[in-house]
């Protein structure tokens, strides 16, 4: 824009660079000079004089173009504008202000058509100043907030948008005033008056502005509404993790057939992903092995098995203790849960839900100052029958349970209800099994037949059911006493049952003082006729007069001797064949056993493992039982403690004999 400064009379005294470069005269050829002779074509000096005498005379400006004469001759169409000026001595100058029409009007249709795009534009555009305080907004950024645009200008994002958490974006603008740096699409996400119930998100990129001379003024802003993308990416992620907590209830759900533990593989898989307090009940029937229906107004009796909780201290006080057997109310949420086979959820928990939720009005106050807000329970099913509840509360997770939420807990429970229903069918045989099993097995007195007597029975791991090992001390006559350990192949029922008869006939041929390699005849026979049954079995006599013990073995492990001032030492006595296959002789072998000597029999989960190999743990029971001065039941307990693995799948007799020194 050039700028042309005349007197009264027209005279040129002041002239601009921008001048010199529009009409081609220097300052020091223009200066002095008529302006209209020297600007003016010569058609248009008469106008223009006279438009010039109007604006000295009234001050009123007036604009128009016209051709002007450069210096090289040449004419350019030109914009003027002009104005009368007044300085501090009261003396009138008159002001043009010129410039190519060309220019102007390119400027003009910059001018429009920025502001023809920023009001028309579907994405929000904004102006803040240095002080991040709203200059200007477009219509759609309008429409976004949910604020009229005049109640933005001059005010601050989040004194507009009370609801948003603009700390991050505030240093962002910042730091791109600072750097000259622009932050393209910036994804945040919030609430504003628009749409105040629901959550949106918005990509949003800023820019420094500045001017010719490079002075920061501020920061252009563009916002683009991205929610249903936003909301296609949260549903995507949502459906990636519950197909993953899916995948991995698969794996860690049901790792052993301990109903416990699977319980609390099934709260461990469901917190923190789905919820943040998490419990399995059970109802008390289905673990004892019965059917059980509820009516309207029943309470139901139930076992908590596992509770967790992901840093919810009050919300774990606030649980039924796991392992009691409790009285739900019928007005229990989780009771209805049970009583119905139905879900049970309330996405937001108030007060009175509370009381249905908790056991106790101390357990609701807990789970109020916990800050439970949302709550669901679904049944566990199995082969059509309802066992129990998996319980699922919300505290840290401020997301209520919705629909997707229902069907994720439902499909964790109903595969953890399978699990969950082996688990105590199988503990059901197992405990019946070991109940047959136990009370097969002999009471026997600590001293009998000048032998003091320890013995063990250590059921198998949780992960296999009971076997059929067994151990037996049998008073004889002439104070002679019977040593027998055994162990039946198989497992469960039919091997303790099958156990049970070959100690019943062990006893009956004992009382015959057989030889015991004519004792193990009869039971190889015996045997035979126990549908296809094999066991394995040494049979001992102590006979105290002679200080000597007759062995015969029958397939099974070698026992120890332990004499004093000698090493432990394993017994070398003909293995023989195990009991049942027949046609296979016995013998027995005759070994000294005086005062003070210790003789170990065992089976042989207490030393196989899948591990190691047999010579390197039999080995190792020969080191512990080198101590000669220990007690019998000290013994006992060290071999089982050391020797026998948690997690055998056998299960382990033990039985250590030590000859008292005759009575004077």
């Amino acid at each position: 824009m050039a700028s042309v400064v005349t007197d009264t009379e027209g005279r040129i005294v002041l002239w601009s660079p921008q001048a010199e470069e529009l009409f081609g005269y220097t300052a020091q050829e223009a200066l002095g000079q008529y302006a209209a002779h020297l600007m003016i074509h010569e058609q248009h000096v008469d106008l223009v004089v006279k438009l010039f005498a109007d604006v000295m005379e009234t001050g009123q400006s007036w604009a128009g173009a016209f051709p002007v004469r450069r210096k090289d001759g040449g004419t350019k169409l030109v914009e003027f504008r002009n104005m009368r000026l007044l300085d501090d001595r009261g003396d009138v100058y008159a002001l043009g202000l010129c410039a190519d029409q060309e220019t102007v009007r390119r400027l003009d249709r910059d001018v429009a058509l920025s502001t023809r795009m920023v009001s028309q534009s579907p994405i929000g555009l904004a102006v803040l100043d240095t002080e991040l305080r709203y200059v200007s907004v477009n219509p759609a950024l309008e429409q976004l907030n949910g604020v009229p645009a005049a109640d933005h200008v001059g005010r601050k994002i989040g004194e507009v948008l009370p609801q948003l958490d603009v700390s991050a974006f505030e240093t962002a603008a910042l730091e791109v005033m600072r750097t000259g740096t622009p932050l393209v699409d910036q994804h945040t996400v919030g609430h504003t008056p628009a749409d105040p119930e629901n959550e949106h998100a918005w990509s949003v990129s800023l820019y420094r502005l500045e001017d010719a001379n490079g002075t920061v003024l501020g920061v252009a802003g563009s916002v683009l509404d991205v929610t249903e993308h936003h909301r296609a990416t949260v549903a995507a992620e949502a459906a990636r993790r519950r197909l993953a907590l899916v995948a991995d209830a698969s794996a860690r759900i049901g790792t052993t057939l301990d109903l416990d533990r699977t319980a609390r593989e099934l709260a461990g898989v469901a917190v923190p992903e789905l919820a943040d307090v998490a419990a399995v009940d059970l109802l008390e029937a289905v673990v004892q092995g019965r059917p059980s229906t509820l009516r309207p107004a029943e309470p139901a009796v139930m076992r908590p098995l596992a509770v967790e909780a992901a840093g919810v201290p009050e919300a774990l006080r606030a649980a039924d203790p796991p392992g009691q057997v409790a009285h739900y109310a019928p007005e229990r949420l989780v009771t209805e849960c049970v009583r119905t086979g139905r879900p049970v959820l309330v996405s937001r928990v108030g007060p009175d839900d509370l009381a249905r939720i908790s056991r106790s009005p101390e357990a609701a106050a807990l789970l109020g100052r916990a800050g439970v807000h949302s709550y669901l329970a679904v049944p566990l099913i199995a082969r059509g029958e309802v066992l129990g509840a998996l319980d699922l509360k919300r505290v840290g997770n401020p997301e209520p349970f919705g629909e997707d939420d229902l069907l994720l807990a439902r499909e964790l429970a109903a595969r953890a209800a399978v699990q969950i229903d082996n688990a105590r069918w199988y503990q059901d045989a197992r405990n019946t099994a070991l109940t047959l099993q136990r009370s097969l097995l002999p009471s026997h007195p600590s001293v009998t037949g000048g032998l003091e007597v320890a013995s063990r029975y250590q059921p198998a791991g949780a992960t296999a059911e009971v076997g059929g090992d067994w151990f037996d001390v049998i008073p004889l006559d002439g104070g002679k006493t019977a040593l027998v350990v055994g162990d039946v192949m198989g497992s469960g029922i039919n091997a303790a049952a099958t156990m049970g008869r070959l100690r019943t006939a062990t006893n009956t041929l004992a009382s015959l003082d057989l030889d015991p390699a004519k004792l193990l005849e009869h039971l190889d026979r015996i045997t035979q006729d126990l549908d296809h049954s094999i066991a394995t079995c040494v049979y001992a006599v102590h006979d105290p007069r002679l200080g000597q013990c007759r062995i015969a073995n029958a397939g099974h492990l070698p026992p120890v001797r332990l004499r004093a001032g000698r090493p432990p030492e394993l017994l070398e006595l003909p293995t023989g064949a195990p009991l049942g296959v027949g046609g296979v002789a016995f013998s027995t072998t005759t070994v000294d056993l005086g005062p003070g000597d210790r003789l170990v029999l065992y089976t042989d989960g207490l030393v196989e493992t899948r591990q190691h190999p047999l010579d390197e743990r039999l080995d190792a029971l020969l080191d512990l039982l080198d101590c000669p001065d220990c007690p019998l039941e000290e013994a006992c307990d060290l071999l089982l403690r050391t020797l026998h693995q948690p997690d055998n799948s056998d299960d382990v007799a033990l039985l250590i004999a030590r000859v008292q020194a005759p009575e004077s």
